[in-house]
């Protein structure tokens, strides 16, 4: 009786252990195209605007050592360990410090190098630089939502760094604002379209647009998409939901910036603007897409939103309706009534933004969103790390106790996804929606595991990494 009860108990144990590792195989399956092209899109938007970047002018690694040779070659190494940049070596200078950039790992022994710089979507156990120095300190640059890398959403994960930009407000270089250019871009009018040409329009378009081709995502929106369609009209263009086909020639993932398809949206008076995760200060071009365009977002995703809006009436939050339903009576009440409808216009036909924080944030970032005359957002995480090492580097030569930078878990944060309690009425590959909150939860036991190992300070492998995964 006891060997069989034991038969049983091991039995439960691999049956829980491969329902973990599938969750884990789906979620990476399902992010591995997306992220090939969201992390070949942010390289090459980075080295575009890099080429004429004010701060950052970089010189080749073969400068480098011969600078070496005449003596000069006393600037820190800043190591990129994910592979973002693609830059073997850059003498990158940052207002008046100068630091050699680069992604050879070889430097991971040079004792002038000073910092790792990783990229979050890349990073992961397989490669770690350990053991790592006391002198080697980690930065992180992690623009995404938690969909692409659970792990570092966790305070033993995130507190691993002593450097960080993400999109949390609360991190060392906020990049809450990463998708918005200026704030003349949000007051432009080029693409509004007017009461009265939208309501002559809405003989043959819906009220509402939707378009996403990224489908159950740990959000949900689809399945309250799904539930508001029963109860309003929405035309969803992309692969998610679609009920309406884009004319051919902007039927592309490519030309989602493309002024035919903005001229497109900019028809519609309601824009569903759902990001694909809900955490504090993770806001997209979802929301920055409609208002530059003249039409109001219905939205959903970062708790705080209210914080960034232009003013306190241009959006429709999704949060303060109980319901669907209720949600869809009330844009069928601006829909009839024109006058509340552009109530959420006004700010916009003014130019007016009122919210003092949003202005602040825009005009005091450091770098700059498709701006040639200014350093991106990558040059600027660069400058920052840089310009902290070499802080240190003249306290230390000053016999002065040096900083010791650290993230703290309001750094990269957010909480489990919900699901909605709507049935989900799709076909049988939605079965995402089902993955993400288990995905979540082994993603606090993978972060407590990689705190573990890292803290031991020496290299480890997989199977010691999942041993400790599945035993704790």
């Amino acid at each position: 009786m006891i060997r069989i009860w034991g038969v049983k108990f091991w039995v439960s144990c691999l049956i829980i252990a491969f329902f973990f590792l599938f969750v884990t195989l789906q979620v990476v399956v399902e992010l591995g195209n997306f992220e090939k092209q969201k992390v070949s899109s942010l390289v090459q938007d980075a080295n575009q605007q890099k080429l004429s970047g004010p701060l950052l002018k970089g010189l080749h690694e073969s400068i480098f050592y011969r600078k070496l040779e005449h003596g000069v070659g006393s600037y820190p190494v800043m190591l990129w360990w994910s592979p973002l940049t693609g830059e073997n070596g850059r003498l990158g200078r940052c207002g008046g410090e100068t630091c050699f950039f680069t992604i050879n790992r070889t430097y991971l022994q040079n004792p002038m190098t000073k910092a790792i710089l990783f990229y979050g979507t890349d990073f992961n156990i397989d490669s770690l630089p350990l053991p790592r120095k006391l002198y080697h300190e980690w930065a992180l640059f992690h623009e995404e939502s938690p969909k692409n890398n659970y792990k570092l959403f966790h305070p033993p994960t995130i507190t691993l760094f002593n450097h960080t930009a993400t999109f949390s407000r609360h991190s060392h270089l906020p990049l809450t604002s990463q998708y918005l250019e200026d704030l003349q871009t949000l007051t432009s009018v080029e693409y509004f379209v007017s009461i009265q040409k939208k309501n002559f329009l809405r003989k043959n378009l819906a009220p509402v647009v939707y378009v996403q081709s990224d489908c159950d995502p740990p959000s949900d929106r689809d399945t309250y998409v799904q539930e508001l369609m029963k109860y309003v009209s929405v035309d969803s263009y992309g692969e998610c939901l679609h009920n309406r086909d884009l004319p051919p020639q902007v039927n592309n993932p490519s030309f989602m910036d493309d002024t035919q398809f903005y001229r497109i949206l900019a028809q519609y008076k309601f824009i569903l603007a759902f990001e694909n995760a809900v955490c504090e200060d993770y806001i997209t071009e979802k929301l920055w897409r409609p208002l530059k365009l003249g039409c109001v977002p219905i939205y959903y995703g970062a708790t705080n939103i209210e914080d960034w809006l232009p003013c306190n009436k241009s959006v429709i939050i999704v949060s303060k309706f109980s319901h669907p339903r209720e949600l869809a009576q009330y844009i069928k009440q601006l829909d009839r009534n024109d006058s509340l409808y552009m109530e959420y216009l006004e700010w916009k036909i003014q130019g007016h933004i009122s919210n003092s924080d949003l202005i602040h944030a825009i005009k005091d970032r450091t770098w700059g969103v498709q701006d040639v005359t200014q350093d991106n957002y990558i040059d600027a995480f660069e400058c920052l790390v840089c310009r902290r090492v070499w802080d240190n580097i003249r306290l230390q030569r000053k016999g002065l106790q040096t900083k010791r930078w650290k993230a703290d878990s309001k750094h990269l944060s957010c909480p489990a996804p919900k699901p909605f309690s709507f049935i989900a009425e799709r076909s049988p590959k939605t079965s995402m929606r089902e993955l993400w909150k288990p995905s979540f939860e082994q993603s606090k036991k993978e972060a407590k595991a990689l705190r573990f190992l890292v803290d031991r300070n020496r290299n480890f492998t997989s199977e010691e990494f999942w041993n400790f995964v599945f035993k704790h």
